[in-house]
């Protein structure tokens, strides 16, 4: 079979096969594989399996949600994500809001005046996360298959074989590595993944404290030391500490007395801390894929980028790749798009992960500055207080609201932005067939993974009878409650697919036979 196998060539990947039509759903090939049952996996296969589309989620370990969480933060963007799916109000009630991120040296960032239904960040484990969208996921028809190690693939024109350990084959049109770090996918198809190890021998661990931290987050780096604390809900703390002149290998074994040193180096105390039930040590790698899709394979969350954890910033970048992959993976197997749309990961995507890459490096060196860095540390502290347009650039890339695709040239200002969440009229949300209206805000319009066109009132535009037939389940209309004149179509993913001023029927029909099919 002629394509891309597990094995690397000298140069890089194999070249990609040429892409067909898309098959028809029902068949073996209208399949979509996804694996890795992480928040980035399990949001993706929730979504293609709520459109309608065959997925099967393969993971190598046992059936488990762990309560070893790595992350612990969900930010706007992500929320605003899961709030397009009914989620984020259930999530708000089991975490806990932080309107006010302390970083380091005074360097607060005040998250209350944010562009969004979530002005601030949501503390909660991982964990809670991953049993809302496994959940979701169940309800929707993925089909789970844990024990499940993938050792290579082969793909062609017409579709991808997946070979899982045992012997058995697995047949799909499209795959979705969202196997992390370590992905076996991303290996199968021979991409590299280019990177240095940022910081080494970082040191983990879950304990019980004697005294309660005054904040919800705690975290301070001192001379050499950096050390923070979150709170699982559960009584216990995740501790993550560093110390510069402690370079030694991840399989040394942690002890406790370890941990209280460097946390009482950094934050001046060790809160009484006891009965750790779990301790690690590890390396935080800053690396990226060159590419986010190999013919049929695409690569997603971890599998496509690590970074260092200063800012929380990895698993909400995941659950965005997600969001930006699904709706389009749905559109080109139900035929109502050109496979051309899928380049489209690529170069919205990519560019957002080397940002967060970036970003998230660059907070880790100020964190840990030395000498000259930490002079300059304090004249950007200070250049900040003054300087409101940088620090709204920095929550931007942080809580991922700041970020836009590019947009064809002679596109209106709005094509590729970020739409918050709008109030619409409240009897304007149109249904169409098969999808419930949702009510006056966007994103409650925006569930059921389809586009949203929002016009300035009744008039040009399509009418009932065309978004219950020709874009059935596919689009929902609605008036600005404003009196707004521009003529906006969201995407399922909450950005912009284009805009016009005061335009007329003709003009939104071709927008809308170009992006929603």
């Amino acid at each position: 079979m002629n394509g891309t196998t597990g094995t690397p060539g000298p140069t890089g990947p194999a070249p990609a096969p040429a892409l067909g039509s898309a098959p028809a759903l029902g068949s073996e090939t209208s399949r979509v594989i996804v694996v890795g049952s992480g928040p980035t996996g399990l949001l993706l296969a929730g979504d293609l399996a709520a459109a309608g589309i065959p997925v099967t989620l393969l993971e190598k370990r046992p059936h488990k949600i762990s309560n070893l969480s790595r992350a612990f933060a969900l930010h706007a963007r992500a929320l605003e994500q899961l709030d397009a799916r009914g989620l984020a109000d259930e999530l708000e009630a089991v975490g806990e809001p932080l309107a006010r991120l302390n970083l380091f040296d005074g360097l607060t960032l005040d998250l209350g005046t944010l562009p969004s239904r979530f002005r601030h960040v949501l503390v909660l484990p991982q964990y809670e996360i991953e049993k809302v969208l496994e959940r979701r996921a169940a309800e929707a028809g993925v089909d789970f298959r844990n024990e499940s190690e993938v050792t290579g693939l082969t793909q062609d024109a017409a579709g991808v074989t997946v070979h899982v350990r045992g012997g058995e084959n697995l047949r799909a049109a499209y795959v979705v590595g969202a196997d992390g770090m370590r992905s076996a996918v991303r290996e199968a198809v021979g991409l590299p993944f280019p990177g240095r190890s940022a910081i080494r021998s970082v040191v983990l661990a879950d304990v019980l404290l004697a005294e309660k931290p005054a904040t919800l987050l705690t975290a301070a780096a001192v001379g050499d030391a950096f050390a923070f604390l979150a709170p699982f809900g559960d009584g216990y703390y995740r501790v993550i500490c560093w110390h510069r002149g402690r370079d030694v290998p991840d399989h040394e074994p942690v002890g406790l007395d370890e941990v209280r040193e460097i946390t009482r180096l950094a934050l001046g105390k060790d809160y009484g801390m006891h009965d750790a039930r779990w301790m690690s040590r590890f390396h935080s790698d800053e690396r990226q894929v060159p590419s986010y899709r190999v013919g049929r394979v695409f690569l997603a969350g971890d599998a496509a980028h690590v970074h260092t954890p200063a800012g929380g910033q990895g698993m909400n970048t995941g659950l965005q790749d997600a969001a930006n992959l699904s709706w389009k993976l749905a559109a080109v197997l139900h035929g109502h798009a050109d496979p051309g749309l899928l380049d489209t990961y690529q170069s919205e995507r990519h560019p957002v992960g080397r940002s967060v890459l970036r970003s998230s490096g660059a907070l880790v060196r100020l964190a840990m500055a030395k000498g000259p860095l930490l002079v300059a540390r304090g004249v950007l502290i200070r250049a900040l207080g003054h300087a409101g347009p940088v620090r709204r650039r920095i929550i931007g890339q942080i809580t991922g609201i700041g970020y836009r695709y590019p947009a064809p040239r002679g596109a209106h200002r709005l094509t590729g932005t970020r739409v918050p969440d709008l109030a619409l009229a409240d009897d304007s949300v149109g249904e169409s067939a098969g999808a419930p209206a949702g009510g006056g805000r966007l994103y409650e319009a925006l569930r059921g993974g389809r586009f949203v066109l929002v016009t300035p009132g009744p008039g040009p535009g399509p009418g009932p009878d065309d978004t219950g037939t020709r874009y059935a389940g596919r689009l929902a209309v609605a008036r600005w409650r404003s009196g707004r004149r521009t003529t906006v179509l969201v995407r399922p993913d909450g950005y912009v697919a284009w805009a016009g001023e005061d335009a007329q029927a003709p003009e939104i029909e071709k927008a809308l036979a170009t992006h929603v099919g």
